[in-house]
């Protein structure tokens, strides 16, 4: 199990070396949805498999797109903040991702209970994937942004 467990700092870090050498440069808002969408589709993966190997690069695979995403989400909400707000947007975007993860459980906890462990990990993994859908029907924006100086761009008008 240690191994599984490693799976998400193999994962992430293989990402992380990746962007070092090769920074995400065009399709930025493509990028991160299909991320996401990696996400969640490596999530119900996660769910079904019933092999360690499978589930070790489920794990792993999941925690690189997780890893993208995060690198997007934390340089495009910096550069789409007008500088007199950032801080405050900053400050506000940390407290929700410090308690993203205890609330995170608890819906985890309670999904478990209700669906079984299977159910709720495929449950997440769907969830993931409507949510991706939605984004892109409804935040055509985010969708079509190219480069992060677009972003930049988008504040100064």
């Amino acid at each position: 199990l240690g191994w599984l467990r490693a799976a998400v700092g193999i994962g992430a870090g293989i990402v992380a070396v990746t962007l070092s050498i090769r920074p995400l440069q065009r399709n930025i808002g493509r990028t991160l949805l299909t991320v996401v969408a990696i996400f969640g589709a490596g999530t119900i993966v996660l769910g079904l498999s019933r092999n360690y190997v499978v589930a070790f690069i489920a794990i792993m695979v999941l925690a690189g797109a997780d890893a993208i995403s995060m690198f997007i989400r934390f340089t495009i909400v910096p550069l789409a903040t007008p500088e007199n707000m950032r801080g405050r947007v900053l400050a506000l975007e940390n407290v929700f991702i410090g308690a993203s993860n205890e609330l995170g459980a608890f819906e985890s906890g309670v999904t478990a209970a209700l669906l079984g462990l299977t159910g709720a990990i495929v449950f997440g993994g769907i969830g993931t994937l409507a949510v991706v859908g939605l984004w892109a029907v409804f935040f055509p924006a985010l969708r079509d942004v190219d480069t992060f100086d677009e972003v930049t761009a988008l504040h100064d008008r």
